[in-house]
């Protein structure tokens, strides 16, 4: 396992540790393990550890197609996998569409402002007004009882049981780069085209997550495999590196996924 863990980031050992803990409770109770929602890195790192013993099984859903954040089962190979174990429900919203338009971050921030730990809740989908969101079905209710508002909006929570869930529209644009470092504001910077003291001041305010967490550190190095979102600019993912220029600069392929107008 150590040879396995070393690949990882320093910062992402807790989180190592814990799934060799699940790991170590399904050997020792033989029952499935069901987590919250994970977002790709973590379901990466999962995939990782658990892929290393044959005895357990793994199976991921977030309800929806191509759903980024998921719940995983963790199960010995004798048991017999349903759908309704991963214990997801997914909820519609009601609200005055006519007057108002309800933004992702609108609605991640009202399901942060009930008190709703981040790793209850999955994706949220809004296309046309309609908003769809996954939760952690232990939650539900709760969800129900306290979602009575965002921002000035009254909203109505409902359980969606006949409408389609809303698809995801979106598609990554593979675009090749060189770049001096794999720092984060050098990458960054080629990649968005913008300045590297723009981009020194968007990792300084905050506004930079790799792989879901927050990065403030404008000497980051980046690795390939990971994921990058900028508030105001989009995502972009490192697919790969392939070798260096005869000026010793790096040739980098990365995946740009644009914002919607």
């Amino acid at each position: 396992m150590e040879h396995l863990i070393q690949h990882f980031r320093q910062d992402e050992q807790p989180f190592i540790e814990q799934v060799l803990g699940w790991q170590r409770e399904i050997e020792d109770r033989y029952t499935p393990k069901l987590t919250d929602f994970l977002d790709p890195r973590q379901q990466f790192i999962v995939e990782a550890v658990i892929r290393q013993n044959d005895d357990i099984q793994l199976a991921l859903d977030g309800c929806f197609v191509e759903a980024e954040r998921q719940r995983m089962m963790l199960y010995p190979s004798y048991y017999e996998l349903q759908a309704e174990d991963f214990q997801i429900t997914i909820f519609s919203l009601q609200y005055p569409t006519k007057f108002v338009t309800l933004k992702h971050p609108d609605v991640l921030g009202a399901l942060l402002s009930i008190g709703l730990e981040r790793s209850k809740f999955g994706d949220i989908r809004i296309e046309d007004g309609h908003v769809q969101f996954a939760v952690a079905s232990e939650v539900a209710d709760y969800v129900r009882l306290h979602l009575t508002g965002i921002g000035k909006v009254k909203v109505h929570v409902e359980e969606l049981t006949t409408e389609p869930l809303i698809q995801m529209t979106e598609a990554w644009i593979e675009q090749s780069h060189t770049v001096a470092s794999m720092r984060l504001d050098v990458v960054m910077a080629t990649i968005f085209n913008i300045s590297r003291q723009k981009s020194q001041a968007l990792i300084n305010g905050g506004k930079v997550k790799v792989n879901w967490t927050v990065r403030e550190q404008v000497a980051f190095e980046l690795q390939e495999g990971d994921i990058l979102s900028v508030r105001g600019y989009g995502r972009a993912k490192v697919i790969a590196t392939e070798g260096r220029t005869k000026k010793d600069k790096i040739r980098l392929i990365v995946g740009r996924l644009e914002l919607k107008a």
